[in-house]
């Protein structure tokens, strides 16, 4: 997905609340603001938005000298998470068609996002999400490339988000790898995020190597593109994965929650969404 128009106080909206959240220095605030609103100048709007975005938070971090800015939000979002697993796992047992309850699990944990989508109440949300439509539900050729894959290839976005992910591991029972980031990024899932929400005990774990809010392929490790490359069902969670791999030629199925207009818009959705849609890549193979 290309960069619009509106991104752009987006980033800068983003950078000041992570500079706040890693310092009071408002001096410091202020050098964010200063070094970030000269770089939106030379950003290209054919980049994608977590290319922008990788750049844009190791400016928050330089300056700041904090790496991990959310490192604390992160840990709260995983313990208010895994206090509600027991009823969500249990709303999934208790459902009709198990698969599609679980995959609305995954997608309303979406909503645990400190990019762009900083105001939500997790547990409204969340109810909110299992009673709408879907405003795509392209769940017959998912449930299809879920049951027909040896191992599918699962791309993590947000810590918290992991717990909700992992109900969905547990309900498609098969060998997954489960991916976080390579570097911490906003709230975004590392290594230790994934372990804190219990994903090692159903799926192994796989860093892509890229410090980006997004699987920005460029930057990722060749261990990880190894696996992407030979994959035959992935699945995508959240907008900063769909920004970066929207335009693929892979077996990808992208799930997640519109938290913007500009996402929305290129999906031809409106905003608050809640979205299961294969790749159009994918769609043209099945």
């Amino acid at each position: 997905m290309k960069t619009y128009l509106d991104c752009f106080p987006c980033f800068l909206s983003q950078a000041l609340r992570a500079a706040r959240i890693a310092t009071d220095d408002e001096k410091k605030i202020k050098q964010v603001l200063d070094e970030v609103g000269m770089m939106l100048r030379d950003i290209p709007l054919e980049s994608t938005p977590p290319e922008s975005g990788r750049l844009i938070y190791r400016k928050v971090s330089e300056i700041t000298g904090v790496p991990d800015p959310y490192k604390e939000i992160k840990a709260e979002s995983t313990r208010k998470a895994l206090a509600l697993y027991p009823s969500l796992k249990r709303l999934v047992q208790e459902s009709e068609n198990c698969l599609l309850t679980a995959a609305r699990v995954a997608i309303a944990g979406n909503v645990i996002d400190f990019g762009g989508n900083w105001n939500f109440d997790l547990e409204a949300e969340i109810g909110e999400i299992l009673k709408n439509d879907f405003a795509v539900c392209d769940f017959h050729a998912f449930r299809k490339s879920v049951n027909e894959a040896g191992e599918i290839l699962y791309i993590g976005d947000n810590a918290g988000e992991c717990v909700f992910d992992r109900i969905l591991i547990e309900e498609i029972g098969k060998p997954v790898l489960y991916v976080v980031r390579g570097a911490p990024i906003i709230n975004d899932a590392i290594y230790d995020d994934a372990v804190a929400a219990g994903i090692d005990k159903v799926a192994a774990i796989l860093p892509s190597g890229t410090d980006g809010p997004g699987t920005i392929l460029e930057t990722c490790s060749p261990q990880f593109m190894e696996v992407y490359n030979r994959a035959e069902c992935i699945i995508s969670k959240g907008q900063g994965n769909y920004e970066a791999l929207s335009s693929e030629n892979r077996p990808i199925f992208f799930l997640l929650k519109t938290k913007c207009p500009v996402i929305a818009d290129d999906l031809g959705v409106g905003e608050g969404s809640i979205i299961l849609k294969q790749g159009d890549a994918s769609h043209e193979d099945s």
